[in-house]
């Protein structure tokens, strides 16, 4: 019987390097094919919508950005049972708790991949609203490629190289998201701040006021915000 492979990106391309796993699945797509057995997908951070991707899937590759507490821009490949271990240990984000669950339900419902593997790189910086990949983490995209693409092999799995890369229009991010016109078409962070608008909370205007209640005899706190009005 034929091996249905699901080879699947996860994490937030508006956060810099957790977007690793989804520009690393878009990078395959573009410059390699597959047998139709071989799916590969962008799964975002889709969390426990992905179950019914996963359930049907006899081989699974996961890429995606883990803290394993390595170096910046390291590279760690986990097999098997270990994954969901090691998806967990340190939580950067609420996709691997969402991908925690999508594996257990798998489990829970029997069925579960066969064949498991993680190609994970530790991220050098993720609060960068809006920014992209740092350079130790781009260039781990063609290593996890090619250590996926050799972990496949085993089960008789061959990526073919394409002899022209697909266009922007028929990969998996299309034109708006693809990683060229997301960082050439985005304003530069001096313009467009990543991390909180300063125009706005060093304004005058701005202003936030913290204010303790008494609730059903349990502390509780409200915030009201001024700028030019109250919200």
């Amino acid at each position: 019987m034929v091996k249905k492979v699901l080879i699947l990106g996860i994490g937030n391309i508006l956060w810099a390097d957790e977007g690793f796993g989804v520009r690393t699945v878009e990078a395959l797509d573009q410059h390699y094919q597959f047998d139709e057995n071989v799916t590969l997908m962008d799964g975002g951070t889709q969390g426990i919508y992905l179950v019914q991707y996963v359930e049907q899937a006899d081989i699974l590759v996961v890429f995606d950005a883990i803290d394993y507490g390595l170096a910046p821009g390291e590279m760690k490949l986990i097999e098997g049972d270990d994954v969901p271990k090691y998806m967990g240990a340190k939580k950067m984000s609420l996709h691997q708790t969402g991908f925690q669950e999508v594996l257990m339900i798998a489990d829970m419902l029997e069925r579960y991949p066969e064949h498991l593997l993680l190609v994970g790189v530790q991220p050098v910086q993720l609060e960068d609203f809006g920014g992209s990949l740092r350079e130790k983490t781009r260039k781990q995209i063609e290593p996890a490629i090619a250590a996926a693409i050799k972990w496949l092999k085993q089960f008789d799995i061959h990526a073919r190289k394409r002899e022209t890369p697909a266009t922007i229009e028929q990969t998996l991010a299309g034109h708006e998201v693809h990683i060229h016109n997301y960082e050439n078409q985005r304003p530069p962070a001096e313009l467009a701040s990543r991390v909180g608008d300063d125009r706005i909370l060093k304004s005058k205007d701005f202003h936030i006021e913290y204010k303790p209640h008494d609730v059903d005899s349990e502390d509780s706190i409200s915030c009201d915000v001024d700028h030019r009005g109250k919200y």
